[in-house]
């Protein structure tokens, strides 16, 4: 084996300048052994990223049905109850969707949701009472924080868009005849989640969700109920978000 020595060193001399020379080659073989190791470790923590983000961008588009459009609920008979979200709904709900034999339901407060009870006229107590629950919640009283409201029903033929004054409003009603009361009816709806995997909202005793949670009127806004929801419940936080009411929640414990 030949060995370089340089003429103006001796022996010992050259063989220390080796040794050192050794050592510097060696740490930096070191350094960029851990180079490579790092640079593997941040490929492969890139790697993970783009993996969960192309994970969470695959979402299957669920067909939602006609009536997904306005607020939506069931009794436990399977009547439905559907309702309008602001002023244009309830004149759509009103004019496109309420048929004879459908019941009319509102809370007695100015600001709330003109609510169907389909197939309503003659339906037994618990379905107008789930009826009215949701009128209730749906409207200013949840907004101001009561825990519980009056809600009225009438039949179709005693609601117009027409009063003594001229034509009412976008979202409001003229109402002739006897009403149906609900007193005290309580600000208290069911979230939860329905055989379809869709969030949904019902009155406190509905039993045709899988999985659900209590909710009144508190302190806490909407979006961090949401989300607490959506974490119990295992769906989209913004699902949960579009069935709630306005205004502010507290979960209560079962």
């Amino acid at each position: 084996m030949g060995v370089r020595i340089k003429l103006g060193k001796n022996a010992q001399e050259s063989a220390v300048y080796y040794h050192q020379l050794a050592k510097k080659i060696r740490k930096k073989a070191e350094g960029l052994e851990k180079a490579i190791l790092e640079t593997k470790k941040k490929i492969r923590r890139a790697d993970g990223k783009e993996r969960v983000k192309k994970e969470k961008k695959v979402r299957i588009v669920r067909e939602r049905k006609w009536y997904e459009s306005f607020g939506w609920s069931f009794t436990n008979s399977g009547k439905m109850i559907l309702f309008g979200r602001n002023a244009k709904q309830n004149d759509l709900v009103f004019a496109r969707h309420m048929e004879e034999g459908d019941l009319f339901f509102h809370a007695d407060i100015r600001g709330g949701s003109a609510t169907i009870l389909k197939n309503g006229v003659g339906a037994k107590k618990e379905d107008r009472e789930f009826a009215a629950v949701i009128a209730a919640s749906f409207s200013k009283a949840w907004v101001k924080g009561f825990s519980q409201a009056d809600a009225y029903s009438v039949e179709k033929e005693q609601l117009s868009k027409h009063a003594a004054g001229g034509y009412v409003g976008a979202g409001g009603f003229a109402i002739a005849g006897k009403r149906d009361w609900y007193k005290n009816t309580p600000l208290k709806i069911r979230v939860g989640v329905d055989s379809e995997g869709r969030a949904a909202i019902g009155a406190e005793n509905a039993d045709w969700m899988k999985k659900s949670v209590l909710v009144v009127p508190g302190k806490n806004a909407k979006g961090e109920t949401g989300k607490k929801i959506a974490v119990i419940l295992g769906v989209e936080e913004s699902e949960v978000v579009h069935v709630l009411p306005s205004g502010s929640f507290s979960l209560v414990k079962e």
